[in-house]
C-alpha cells in the first residue's frame, strides 16, 4: 500500500487497478449468492464487464499516463465506448431471459466499484503536483482519514460503545462512530496545519465527508454480505477478509470527496 500510494502516479494506478479487479471478482460472487439467476452470466462476460469498468480508470488518468505515444485516457475512452455496445449485446444474446436483471447488477457494479476508483484516479492525476499540491494530498487525506476513523471507532466503541448504530452491523455503535469521526477530523486537521499541503478548512471538510460516507460504505457492503449469507466478501487477507471488506468505505468516500474537490476547490 505504501509503495503504491507514494511512489508515483503509475504505482497508484497499478495498485488501485488490482483493487478494482479484486473487488469485481468478489462482487460477482456476492451477487451469485444473492440472486442465482446471475450465475447465467459467463466468466467471459464477467471479465468483459470488469474490463469495461477499468476503462473508467483509464479515462480518468487525464493524459498523464502513456505507453510510448499511446495515452491511457484515449484507450479508456474508445475501448469504453466499444464496451458500451458490446456488453449489453453479449448479455442479451446469452442471458436473454434475465437480461434486464443481469444488466441491472452489471450497472450497480460499475457505479459501486469502477466509477469511485476512476474518480480516485482523477483526484490523483487531476492536478499538477507542483502547482496545486493536491494531486497526492487529497487521495492520502481520504485514505488516512479512513484508517484513523476505523481504528479510533473500534477503540472508542470497545471502551464506551453502548448504542447500536444499525442492525446491519450490530457491532458498530453510535459512540464509536462519532468518536472515530471526531478524532479522525482532528488528527487530519493537525496534519494539514503542520504540513501545509492542504488548508485546514478543506482538510477538515474532506475528513468529515470521508468519515461519514465511509461509514455508509461499510454498512452498504455489510448489507450485501448479509443478503449473500457470508461473513467476508473474500479471503485474500486472512483475518481481514477480501478486497471489498478493506475498501468498502473508500468506494463511497472517494465519490463524495471528488464532487467537493471539483466544485469547491
Amino acid at each position: 500500500m505504501a509503495v503504491g500510494l507514494l511512489w508515483n502516479q503509475w504505482s497508484f494506478f497499478v495498485l488501485f487497478s488490482i483493487v478494482h479487479f479484486g473487488c469485481w471478482i468478489e462482487f460477482n460472487r456476492l451477487v451469485d449468492k444473492i440472486n442465482p439467476d446471475y450465475k447465467e452470466v459467463t466468466p467471459l462476460h464477467r471479465t468483459i464487464l470488469a474490463l469495461a469498468g477499468w476503462c473508467l480508470m483509464l479515462y480518468f488518468t487525464n493524459n498523464d499516463l502513456r505507453i510510448a505515444t499511446v495515452r491511457l485516457t484515449e484507450v479508456g475512452l474508445w475501448v469504453g465506448l466499444v464496451m458500451l455496445f458490446v456488453v449489453p449485446l453479449l448479455i442479451a444474446t446469452r442471458e436473454r431471459q434475465f437480461f434486464l436483471k443481469n444488466m441491472g447488477y452489471a450497472l450497480v457494479g460499475l457505479i459501486y466499484i469502477s466509477l469511485p476508483l476512476g474518480l480516485l484516479t482523477d483526484l490523483r492525476n487531476g492536478w499538477m503536483e507542483g502547482e496545486y499540491r493536491m494531486g497526492l494530498a487529497v487521495p492520502l487525506c481520504i485514505i488516512f482519514t479512513l484508517w484513523i476513523n476505523d481504528t479510533m471507532a473500534y477503540i472508542v466503541g470497545s471502551l464506551i460503545g453502548k448504542t447500536p448504530l444499525s442492525p446491519i452491523s450490530p457491532k458498530k455503535t453510535w459512540e464509536g462512530t462519532i468518536g472515530g469521526a471526531l478524532l479522525a477530523v482532528t488528527v487530519m486537521s493537525l496534519i494539514a496545519y503542520a504540513t501545509g499541503r492542504l488548508s485546514v478548512v478543506n482538510t477538515a471538510v474532506i475528513a468529515t465527508l470521508t468519515a461519514i460516507t465511509g461509514t455508509y460504505g461499510d454498512l452498504f457492503e455489510s448489507k450485501l454480505k448479509r443478503l449473500a449469507g457470508v461473513k467476508d466478501s473474500g479471503s485474500i487477507m486472512p483475518g481481514h477478509g477480501g478486497f471489498l471488506d478493506r475498501f468498502d468505505s473508500l468506494l463511497f468516500a472517494a465519490t463524495v470527496v471528488w464532487f467537493y474537490v471539483t466544485w469547491f476547490m
